[in-house]
């Protein structure tokens, strides 16, 4: 495996971990990662690179090493610590970012509310969510007050084999050896000895907030870097949204040079399932 290092910045005022690796010199790359997930979970395609790239990966706020808030957790406030972020590693440069999931919704606004900064932007299964209506507020609001009045917390696990295995079961295409190693980076030992996933419970909180896919499209309809969208042809999402084509090919067609990539043979976790594939494409595109 292709070595990292960490660092530990301040980012509007909560401790946060940023993972590199490569040369200092070396062409910039951000991975920006999903939910339930970390910055080690890019290391298998990390290692499948073929050239070098100075590659940065934070974890999110309330995931991996960086610091929990013990409440809930606001989207926007993403895009506002990536800004943070870039503002650090590449200050008054323009941009490659690569987002998976969760990291492709942040980096898909990001590079529509500032388009100058981007150069290239991928997007891996950040298909965005799905249509929300007003009508649906008052049970949301109700659902976020009760799990705000009950808490949050998560499951955990005797050792990290039974971790490991949790995640073989998540995804089928996971071998042992990478299992190992994501439950090693992504667990945090409770007092009790047991361990659990190093993600803040609130995470998992509803957003009392209804997702509009109007401002997400006006967002992505600003972006004018290229785009790569790529999708995992056994991806739970990618068959739902392939479900309401109409729906799927307007959220394509919102952006204004987008190519789509089917990666075959891969579930929703595709940096796990083909990273030596994945790193090609994304080498090509970014050149």
């Amino acid at each position: 495996m292709k070595s990292s290092t960490s660092e530990f910045l301040t980012i509007r005022g909560l401790k946060s971990h940023v993972r590199l690796w490569g040369p200092a010199d070396a062409p910039k790359l951000f991975l920006l990662h999903g939910w339930m997930d970390c910055s080690a979970s890019f290391q298998f395609l990390v290692d499948a690179f073929v050239r070098d790239w100075r590659v940065i990966a934070p974890d999110w706020r309330g995931f991996g090493q960086s610091e929990w808030l013990n409440r809930s957790y606001w989207f926007p406030d993403y895009l506002a610590d990536l800004e943070k972020f870039l503002d650090h590693y590449s200050p008054g440069e323009t941009v490659r970012l690569v987002g998976h999931s969760m990291g492709g919704n942040v980096v898909g606004l990001y590079a529509g509310v500032r388009p100058a900064r981007v150069a290239k932007l991928v997007i891996l299964e950040g298909f965005g969510l799905y249509r929300t209506e007003p009508s649906q507020a008052p049970g949301r609001y109700a659902k976020w007050l009760d799990q705000d009045k009950a808490g949050a917390t998560l499951r955990d696990y005797a050792d990290l084999a039974e971790f490991a295995q949790r995640l073989m079961r998540d995804n089928p295409r996971l071998m042992q050896e990478k299992a190992d190693f994501l439950a090693a980076n992504f667990s945090q030992r409770r007092p009790d000895g047991r361990f659990g996933y190093a993600a803040d419970p609130w995470h998992r909180v509803v957003n009392p907030v209804l997702y509009r896919i109007e401002e997400a499209q006006a967002c992505w309809g600003a972006v004018t870097a290229p785009v790569l969208w790529m999708v995992a042809r056994d991806s739970h999402l990618y068959k739902e949204f392939a479900g309401r084509e109409e729906e799927y090919q307007a959220r394509l067609a919102s952006f204004h040079e987008l190519r789509e990539v089917v990666l075959e043979d891969s579930g929703h976790m595709l940096h796990h399932d083909q990273p030596q594939r994945l790193a090609a494409l994304l080498e090509e595109f970014l050149g």
